[in-house]
């Protein structure tokens, strides 16, 4: 019969060097599927770029634009966002790539729990993205719009909007993840639930401190980062307990 320690053999059998061009293999698929992406993107590159930029355009004085402060920005701005897009866009493959290279290693009830966890990860990056561009950019903008000087025109250079916003989407993509990190923590047995609870205070100290790191130099997406994550914490608490994990 075959028992358990036998299905997660680590090297599967394989030498380092094989491990290695396996590894150089997958990077090289998912260059090979941005590459693919990214070029079709290029030629609507600007109309991502007006989408992107349509929460603080809304929110303009009437007659304001964005502008653009160098000579290639015009071009190499949309080029970037056009890059980055073909990044996100690629993200489900991109983890389908890294499960395929270390599934092989796992034991079989490792497989059942990380797959769904892979799945779900990847629906919490976009669900912060959009709660992102949905939620926080009009706030955010709108509090901009508010405190402008009187005599001070409001012309956002689209260089610096794009980094501004690209710094939010991965913020809020990362922080959205809080909840499978804590089930991967109790899972694994890192940590339990009963621990990870009194450190709670420790942890809400911990979301306003990264809410501050990862995000642009202003309270409110600070704020609007730190209260999410600290939702999601307690999201995470309440799977473990319905998944039943790290009982004693």
């Amino acid at each position: 019969m075959k028992t358990v320690e036998n299905e997660g053999n680590l090297d599967n059998g394989q030498p380092l060097v094989e491990h290695l061009i396996e590894l150089r293999t997958r990077l090289l698929k998912i260059v090979s599927i941005m590459f693919l992406i990214f070029v079709p993107l290029l030629f609507f590159a600007n109309d991502i770029y007006d989408l992107i930029s349509e929460p603080l355009r809304n929110l303009l004085p009437p007659g304001a634009t964005m502008i653009a402060t160098e000579v290639a920005s015009p071009f190499l701005t949309p080029f970037k966002l056009a890059f980055v897009t073909s990044f996100f866009i690629a993200i489900p493959f991109i983890l389908h790539q890294i499960w395929s290279f270390i599934a092989p290693g796992l034991y079989s009830y490792e497989k059942k729990f990380m797959g769904p966890i892979f799945l779900t990860s990847i629906l919490l990056f976009y669900l912060g993205m959009a709660f992102a561009y949905f939620a926080v950019f009009p706030l955010v903008f709108d509090f901009f719009a508010s405190v402008m000087p009187k005599g001070v025109s409001m012309m956002t250079d689209i260089n610096r909007y794009l980094d501004f916003v690209l710094k939010l989407f991965f913020a809020f993509g990362l922080a959205f993840e809080i909840p499978i990190a804590t089930i991967i923590l109790v899972w694994s047995g890192t940590i339990t639930i009963e621990s990870i609870k009194n450190k709670r205070p420790y942890v809400i100290v911990g979301c306003f401190v990264f809410g501050m790191l990862l995000t642009p130099p202003d309270v409110i997406s600070q704020v609007l980062l730190a209260i999410p994550m600290w939702f999601l914490f307690e999201i995470g608490i309440f799977l473990c307990k319905a998944l039943r994990l790290g009982a004693d």
